[in-house]
Order: C-alpha cells, then structure tokens, then sequence
C-alpha cells in the first residue's frame, strides 16, 4: 500500500514538474517575442513570424560595463537590442573615448556590410545590464529577402544615423567648444534636468578631454546658465543656453 502511494506520489511530482518546466519555456517564450514585437524594426509582424526571427538569434546577458564587441572582432552580425542601454564609441592612440552614438533600449546595430550599417573600428559597451541578442548575416539576408518592409526600415534607420553622425562632425569641424557644450546639453535635457551625465561622460560625447569639459561648464556657471550638481545639471536660464549653441 505504502509503496503503491509513493510511486503515485513521485509520478504526480513528477507530472507537476513537467507542467512547471513547460510553463516557464512558454513564459520565457512569451518575453523574448515580447521584446522583439517592441521594436520598430519587428512592428506589425505576426507571432509566428516573430518566432521564427527569435530562433534565429542568440540571446546573452551584459553586465554594466562589459565591451562586447571590440575591432578585432570579425563575426559579421546583427545586434538587437532587448533591455538596456549600449555605447558605440572610437578610441585615439592616446586613450581618449569618442562616443558614436548611445543606443537604446530597442535599438539595432552591428557589423554588416550587407545592410551599410558598420561598425568599423569601433567597440560596443554596455553602460546598464542589457539584453542582447545576434542574427548571423546569412539569417538576415533571408529576413531582408522576405520581408521587403523591414529592409526598407533597416534603410531609413541607417539613414539617421549618417545624418547625426554629419551633424557631430560638423560641429567639431565649425563650432568651439561652448556652443557644442551647450547643444548636447539642450539634447539631454529633461524639462530642465540633466541628470546622470558625469563631466567625464559629456567630454567622451564631445571627445575632448575631462578637464576641458569642467572649464566650460563653469563659465556657463559663472555666467549664470546652468546650476552644477552631482551627476546632474540644471538649466537656469534656457533662452541663454540656446544662444550659446548658435553662436
């Protein structure tokens, strides 16, 4: 009798376990469609069809401050952004950061010259925990191939980001350091707030260095135009500001 009821009992365990596992697969399921239906690349694609693009990738987990992708790397992939925020940025012979661009969560990038979306000399950082996944080029090819729409989004991001990478270069090439100071600044801001960016951040966005960056803001002080706090920087008087980046 007793023997009987464990053996009843360890197939209901068992059982229970079963249904547990398929439970958390479909729920995990369920979060990574849920991710890619939130991109503006995958919008309006079908659940099947998101699944299909979901077992072509691989998913991995990065940790704050973890360079994923480096120049030596030669791998050609997409990289889709699930969770998180991501740093593209150069660096000079003596050490001095350049930031590219800051993804993010959402976004896409990659070393593919099949989509002119490279990532030449570049590294890729994450600067919060993110949620990464990668489509090899022979997966995205056949993605393009059947789903025209997407190629033409992919396109449109591409074409973008040129358009802001023109406008940095443009700045560096005519505009002295205050009026770039003051238009990221105006970039960043919310309402009046800009919270979260180190003097050492904003030097890597404008790719001078650190001490450079603490000189200017405290003549936009002096001047009575920002109040200067811990990681944040609050606009005291925006019509000046917006002056300083035209000038």
């Amino acid at each position: 009798m007793s023997n009987a009821f464990s053996k009843l009992t360890r197939r209901l365990m068992g059982d229970r376990a079963a249904v547990e596992t398929q439970y958390v697969g479909a729920n995990v399921l369920r979060n990574k469609i849920g991710y890619l239906s939130m991109m503006e690349l995958f919008r309006d694609l079908s659940s099947a069809e998101l699944e299909e693009i979901d077992r072509a990738t691989r998913m991995q987990t990065c940790q704050a401050g973890r360079v994923f992708y480096s120049p030596d790397d030669r791998g050609e992939v997409l990289f889709l952004l699930k969770r998180g925020v991501v740093q593209i940025y150069r660096m000079s012979p003596e050490g001095r950061k350049l930031i590219i661009a800051q993804l993010p969560q959402y976004s896409f990038f990659g070393e593919m010259s099949c989509i002119g979306q490279g990532m030449y000399d570049t590294f890729a950082e994450a600067t919060e925990e993110s949620l990464i996944c990668t489509m090899s080029r022979s997966d995205v090819e056949r993605l393009l191939l059947s789903k025209p729409k997407i190629a033409l989004r992919i396109l449109e991001a591409v074409g973008e980001r040129v358009i802001k990478a023109e406008r940095q270069l443009e700045e560096i090439a005519f505009k002295g350091l205050i009026p770039r100071l003051a238009s990221l600044l105006l970039r960043e801001a919310k309402g009046e707030e800009i919270a979260g960016l180190s003097h050492q951040d904003i030097a890597e966005r404008l790719g001078v260095y650190r001490e450079t960056v603490t000189s200017a803001l405290n003549e936009l002080k002096s001047a009575g135009i920002v109040v200067i706090g811990r990681k944040r920087i609050t606009i005291a008087n925006r019509l000046r500001l917006q002056r300083a980046a035209s000038e």
